[in-house]
Parts: C-alpha cells; structure tokens; sequence
C-alpha cells in the first residue's frame, strides 16, 4: 500500500504531533461480565510534510492511543506540500472509502471531513478541497487518504523524470 521510497526514517530531531481521529469501543461478554476493549486511530504529523498513522488497541482508552501513536511512528512517509497546498488533483480508493482531492487557492482553508481533516492539518496542509465517497469508516478514510498522498509528486520530481525544465512541467 505505501511505497517503499517515500519512507521517512525516524529521526530525533523531528517534532512530531499527534491527533486522535477516531476512538471504537468493543464489548466482550463472558460469564464473569463485561469486558470492554478500545481501539484508537492515531495520525501523526510534523506540519512539514511527514506523516503517519498507526492503530493502538489496549484495555484501556489512554493505552490505547499510546499503543497508535507508537505505531504512527513507524509508518512515516514524506508528502509534498506545495505552498500550503496539494500539487495537483488526486483519487484514491480503501475499502469501500474513496477520496477525491483538489488543490485550493490561498485562503480557502481545509474543506475536508472529520477524518480527512485531521489527515491534512498534520501534515500542514492549509488549503485543499476533499470529497469522501462511499464507505464514512474513519479506518478506511484515513487508508485512502494517505494512499492518495503517497502517489502525489512534486513538480521537480515531474520535470527530473520527464527530463524537461520546471517550466515546462507548469505552462505545458
């Protein structure tokens, strides 16, 4: 699902903060009673372009979100960020969830959802326009999300593989 060459590894000097996206609780019924479980879904981000998610379970709600930031930390990848905003238009697809991604102009802020929204501002996206289709499971939406900026690619990186210059890439 992400590839391997936009892997970050993980360094001590990046700060990274994390947001809560979604909390599940599950209910376990024995003789004894009730056991409840949490499951948490975590995004962790620099503001900068990094960015990863991870899932905690534990018995407890506080673990839980301890056990996916740790998993966060791992999956780290580097998205382009281009003046506030996405490069170009993206759709990706997780499960039922599909995500439709737009770049804005300065000024528009993030008109995302939920899930996607927490997504974008860990990043340090201030300006995109989204569209989720399909399946609202905030596990599914924040899969695709992050699948769909995996696949983006700056402009230099356009201009290098096509072997042309930066202008070309933008005026055609």
């Amino acid at each position: 699902m992400i590839k391997k060459n936009n892997r970050v590894k993980i360094a001590s000097d990046i700060e990274l903060k994390d947001r809560l996206v979604a909390i599940n609780r599950t209910t376990k019924v024995t003789k004894g009673g009730r056991t409840f479980t949490f499951a948490a879904i975590v995004v962790v981000g620099d503001g900068n372009g990094v960015l990863g998610y991870g899932l905690g379970k534990a018995n407890e709600v506080t673990t839980a979100i301890a056990k996916g930031v740790e998993m966060a930390k791992k999956n780290l990848i580097k998205v382009p960020v281009h003046k506030g905003t996405i490069p170009h238009e993206q759709v990706a697809k997780f499960g039922g969830s599909r995500v439709i991604m737009m770049p804005a102009t300065p000024g528009t802020g993030v008109k995302a959802g939920g899930a996607m929204r927490a997504v974008f501002e860990s990043i340090g996206v201030t300006d995109v326009i989204c569209k989720s289709k399909g399946s609202s499971n905030p596990h599914n939406l924040v899969k695709a999300t992050i699948k769909a900026l995996d696949e983006m690619r700056d402009p230099m990186t356009v201009a290098h593989y096509r072997g042309v210059s930066l202008d070309k890439v933008f005026n055609g």
